[in-house]
């Protein structure tokens, strides 16, 4: 499993032009998931997410968590975190799970982030043609897999 978390102003997702979701100043995470994933994956990767100390403090020092923001989090699923370009130049999604495998993870995902950081979760679609925009803030720009824990 890998998301690359963006921390943002604000953000939202389209489909078919109009707004799906939106949030705040928060965190914006796309999640790729592999055949390979389980439970255990999505319970440390929450738990991350949950205590990322990615938010300033009074002082200007990255040392808050989202929770001690109250910031809000959007979720939008992306197998193209799996890509591959190791051979030509048309990427490869083998990695990437299929729906049958990626959308309950993904639904998964999204219920075990609530749970663990208290705050509703907005998502996007799965496997929809989503258009999303966003303010960075910082940029701040950070990329976990489950694979590298240690």
């Amino acid at each position: 499993m890998r998301v690359v978390i963006q921390r943002v102003k604000k953000a939202e997702v389209r489909i078919n032009e109009n707004i799906f979701s939106q949030i705040g100043p928060g965190l914006l995470i796309f999640l790729g998931i592999e055949d390979v994933d389980i439970e255990d994956d999505i319970d440390w990767l929450c738990n991350k997410i949950s205590q990322l100390r990615v938010f300033n403090d009074n002082e200007g020092v990255m040392n808050l968590s989202i929770q001690q923001k109250e910031g809000d989090l959007l979720v939008i699923s992306q197998f193209t975190l799996f890509a591959s370009t190791k051979k030509g130049n048309r990427p490869s999604y083998i990695r990437a799970s299929k729906p049958n495998v990626a959308i309950p993870l993904y639904n998964i995902f999204i219920e075990r982030l609530k749970q663990k950081s208290g705050i509703d979760v907005k998502t996007g679609t799965f496997g929809a043609d989503m258009q999303v925009e966003l303010i960075n803030d910082g940029p701040v720009t950070i990329i976990i897999d489950t694979k590298n824990k240690q």
